[in-house]
């Protein structure tokens, strides 16, 4: 293959030139990024975070050239919901130097027909295409591609018309978070769109993001992920997830807090970190989960979902956003007492009642592309300040 000048060659994809990706699985087309570790993974049995883990939210490549064509033949796993409009393709995010200089898709792939209704999954095999980025800037350059969010990637082949190196140390804090669908970018327009991503950005630290969608749900292992994992910054954003799962009640919600938070000072005694509650969301304020699907929005083309629990059922224990919330922030009160590095953020902050009557949620639980930005935005504002994660001068 040829450009006309000089003909592209191979670099192989490793972890030199790959960030925001815990680990990297050999596969029978490439290598297939991961948000944890393979023991990790061995502990999990929710098909839903494992599918979720492996969709590589603000994972990217990244890497120093001259190259003036980049290829990348990737594989990726898309998704249909039955009965539900086709989602869009994932989308590739091309950064030259920091600044946004390209957008591609991958058409074709895998596909993954999901029937919320029965339960099900059934996976199609589809073949490999090429995302091509030409007529770059001449010189040397950093070019980060960043890997759609929201569509699991297998990445076969990287070429370009001239060498390829991974990019110097720049000295960025590295940023760890935790969350759920929303911190993972479900409904953000691209993967450098997604609010962590936007936050990092204006933040000037470097992300890894384990968003997982639906699967925020105080597992042990990844506690113990973000334990083993080196990061000069720390947060989680807790809440959602254990409603509309309906998973534990508030007796067993408060320990395993506190045991979450203790299983991550094992391995970051005082590293800062902050603990987000959960963004506006009406249907599950007062009212418990589970969420289920309401589909009677299809006609206009979305899938909406409700709240499905009884409010008076608060009384036996079940969890809300606002019991939540508030707990959260006793929890974080008490122990901050001798963890002076432990700070709280309710979520509101991020996105409340104000916002939703300007931007409401489009399917009731998950924010839009211009929640996002408000969300990056405003979070790096609140977080990323002297009394709060404190990002290093330069």
């Amino acid at each position: 293959m040829s450009t006309g000048h000089h003909p592209l060659t191979s670099t192989p994809i490793t972890t030199d030139i790959l960030r925001g990706a815990l680990e990297l699985e050999r596969t029978a087309h490439g290598v297939l990024p991961h948000r944890l570790p393979a023991w990790a993974r061995a502990q999990n049995t929710d098909p839903q975070l494992a599918m979720a883990e492996a969709q590589p939210s603000s994972v990217r490549l990244a890497f120093r050239t001259r190259a003036t064509v980049v290829e990348l033949d990737a594989l990726p796993t898309k998704r249909v919901y039955v009965g539900a409009p086709p989602r869009p393709d994932g989308v590739y995010d091309l950064l030259i130097d920091g600044h946004p200089a390209g957008r591609a898709v991958v058409t074709g792939g895998n596909t993954l027909t999901i029937d919320m209704t029965a339960g099900t999954a059934e996976q199609t095999p589809g073949p490999p295409g090429t995302v091509r980025f030409g007529d770059l800037p001449e010189g040397v350059k950093d070019i980060e591609i960043w890997l759609p969010h929201n569509e699991a990637t297998e990445l076969v082949a990287l070429r370009a018309d001239a060498p390829v190196e991974p990019i110097r140390d720049r000295g960025r804090p590295v940023w760890l978070h935790h969350g759920s669908s929303i911190s993972h970018g479900s409904d953000a327009a691209s993967p450098t769109t997604t609010w962590p991503a936007l936050a990092a950005g204006l933040g000037g630290v470097e992300l890894i993001n384990l968003g997982f969608g639906g699967s925020a749900l105080l597992d042990p292992f990844t506690a113990r992920t973000m334990r083993d994992t080196p990061a000069d910054l720390l947060s989680v954003k807790i809440g959602i997830n254990l409603v509309n799962t309906d998973l534990m009640r508030l007796r067993a919600f408060t320990p395993a807090v506190h045991g979450f938070l203790d299983t991550i000072r094992e391995g970051h005694p005082t590293t800062p970190l902050l603990v987000v509650s959960p963004i506006l969301c009406p249907i599950h304020e007062d009212t418990p989960g589970p969420s289920a699907p309401d589909f009677s929005g299809m006609a206009e083309g979305r899938l909406k979902f409700l709240a499905s629990g009884d409010p008076a059922e608060r009384a036996a224990g079940k969890l809300t956003l606002n019991v939540i919330r508030d707990e959260l922030a006793r929890i974080v009160e008490q122990r901050s007492a001798r963890d002076p590095n432990l700070h709280h953020l309710d979520g509101r902050e991020l996105y409340g009642e104000a916002d939703y009557a300007r931007l409401p949620l489009p399917d009731e639980l998950h924010p839009d592309a211009a929640t996002h930005r408000l969300m990056g935005e405003r979070f790096a504002e609140r977080a990323f300040t002297p009394n709060c994660l404190a990002v290093p001068a330069a």
